[in-house]
């Protein structure tokens, strides 16, 4: 019947066994499948976002390419009328921009420019005639020409006049390096020219704003009306505030969706020309080139738009956790009905499991006091010299076995401290007021076995110190300590001084065969018995055993 319900007991399913499992795990895998759902209405919505953010970044490049492209066109319209004219005059400079452009200033641009191509020997005549067209102003050419020689190409007009239009004129743009290389492109090829990233005249006194400027050159031409490349008058042109050019564009596409970040090649922090910061989190990015004429510029646009779940996720989110908390309650109330039906099972073989322990458990204590009282019969019977002799050894011997039988049992055979062993086995001796044994040492437990052997040993050598010993004379003194060398092993000293002079005995009694033999072989460690002329010392070696090792043994021990 036992084993039928053990084998009944051990093949219930791993659910019954571990009634949590299931619930868990079908509410586990409800919201697994509820998170794939989430994950891939994510990535879904995610790439939707991206292919969003590609086709905007595309017609935002194209819008700002198409800009660039009408700037050129109007620039070279403009250089090709002032290439016929014998000479550039504010009056019709102005005219020609008004009839060109109504809406210059919706281009991006803040308007256009005329710079006189002279030499450095031509620098004061060109102050004089600024001074003339524009008397009330203070118009001086700067820098101051380093020769007669130095090429140069002073602004001497500009539309709109305003003021900060105006601080430009006069202005040398030869003598900065980054203009300078644009203007000889732009005479050498003899077509527009766009600069690299600038700091505008205009600007000054905004450090963190960043410009480029259009050049298109105006040459002289022909009776047969052909230009005359050797011949540069000067050159047209027109600057652009790349922020208020990117903003020109940038808020009919996105509408605060993306953040926009215009570069002057590269797109490095030192290439930035214009930005349009939103603070989120970088989702998407894209990245677009634009032409401006023979200009490459980097446009990169990152999205952050609708940065938490979407509806879709939430909705599916919230009905897939209601639908796994169903699934939860269903099988744990499945699960609770079979466990309550295996309850009564399991209870009996249970209860049947614990009394074989036990009746195992005491056969082999039994057995372990049994052998133990033959052995010292045994023993007695051989070393005593009459029946009274025998009677005596074996009564003392039998007692101090029963205390530690009686200590382990008050303890449920768990364990037995070692100064509770002392204690019991030295109480004849032990005496409030008078100190002529001293028990010291630290909180140490043993397992059932080493304590009575240890407890034995203890009976033997108090005998003998009160028959022989320390303890025979009020003078005497015993001392028992002990400590621990490792957390194994428990090292206990019995020392005597002050008592009858000591002698190695002639005759090895059953006190000394119990000691040296016995109990050095239950504790498998040797015994140190010393008979010293001031005292006998024994040093014992006790394994420190936890509960585990004697709690389980039963089926290991039916056997032996």
């Amino acid at each position: 019947m036992e084993q039928q319900l053990e084998k009944r007991v051990q093949g219930q399913a791993w659910f019954l066994r571990y009634p949590r499992g299931l619930p868990f795990a079908l509410f586990g895998l409800g919201i697994v499948i509820t998170l794939l759902f989430v994950f891939n209405i994510e990535m879904a919505d995610s790439e939707a976002r991206r292919l969003e953010l590609d086709r905007d970044t595309t017609t935002l490049a194209s819008e700002l390419r198409r800009k660039a492209n009408e700037n050129i066109a109007y620039l070279s319209a403009a250089a090709s009328v002032l290439s016929v004219r014998s000479s550039v005059n504010d009056g019709d400079f102005a005219q020609f921009v008004e009839d060109m452009s109504a809406d210059n200033q919706s281009k991006g641009t803040l308007g256009m420019g005329w710079a006189q191509w002279a030499k450095g020997s031509d620098a004061s005549r060109v102050a004089k005639d600024l001074r003339v067209r524009f008397p009330r102003a203070k118009v001086a050419v700067r820098p101051a020409p380093a020769s007669p020689q130095t090429d140069m190409a002073i602004i001497g007009l500009i539309e709109p006049q305003t003021a900060a239009n105006m601080r430009a004129v006069g202005f040398d743009m030869a003598s900065e390096p980054v203009r300078r290389t644009a203007l000889l492109k732009a005479f050498k090829t003899g077509r527009p020219t766009v600069t690299g990233k600038v700091h505008l005249i205009q600007d000054e006194g905004r450090a963190d704003s960043a410009g480029v400027l259009i050049y298109v050159p105006v040459f002289a031409r022909g009776a047969d009306g052909e230009e005359l490349r050797d011949q540069l008058k000067g050159f047209v042109y027109s600057p652009i505030r790349a922020q208020e050019f990117l903003d020109a564009v940038e808020t009919s596409f996105y509408s605060g969706r993306a953040a926009i970040a215009l570069y002057d090649g590269p797109p490095t922090p030192e290439n930035i020309l214009a930005k349009v910061d939103r603070t989120f989190r970088e989702r998407a990015r894209m990245e677009r080139n634009v032409t401006f004429g023979d200009h490459t510029w980097t446009l990169v646009a990152t999205s952050n738009e609708r940065p938490g779940l979407t509806l879709a996720s939430v909705s599916v989110l919230i009905a897939g956790t209601v639908v796994s908390l169903l699934l939860l309650i269903i099988a744990t109330l499945i699960i609770n009905r079979a466990a309550d039906d295996r309850k009564v099972l399991e209870s009996l073989a249970s209860q049947e499991a614990i009394r074989n322990s036990l009746t195992r458990e005491l056969n082999h204590r039994v057995k372990n006091t049994l052998a133990n009282v033959l052995s010292i019969v045994a023993l007695t019977r051989r070393r005593s010299q009459s029946l009274d002799d025998f009677a005596e050894g074996l009564n003392g011997r039998l007692r101090a076995l029963s205390a530690t039988h009686d200590l382990l049992s008050q303890r449920d055979w768990k364990d037995a401290p070692v100064r509770e062993v002392v204690t019991s086995e030295l109480a004849p001796y032990l005496d409030v007021a008078d100190t002529h044994v001293t028990v010291e040492g630290p909180d140490t437990a043993l397992g059932p076995n080493d304590a009575m052997s240890l407890g034995l040993a203890l009976h033997e050598l108090a005998t003998n110190a009160a028959k022989y010993g320390a303890l025979s004379v009020p003078q005497g003194r015993v001392s028992i300590t002990w400590q621990l060398l490792t957390p194994e092993i428990c090292e206990v000293s019995w020392r005597e001084h002050g008592g009858p002079p000591v002698a190695e005995p002639k005759r090895r009694g059953f006190g000394l065969d119990l000691i040296e033999k016995i109990v050095s072989h239950e504790l498998r460690s040797p015994v140190d018995l010393k008979f010293n002329a001031e005292g006998v010392t024994c040093i014992l070696k006790v394994p420190v055993r936890t509960l585990s090792e004697f709690s389980l043994r039963g089926s290991a021990t039916t056997g032996a």
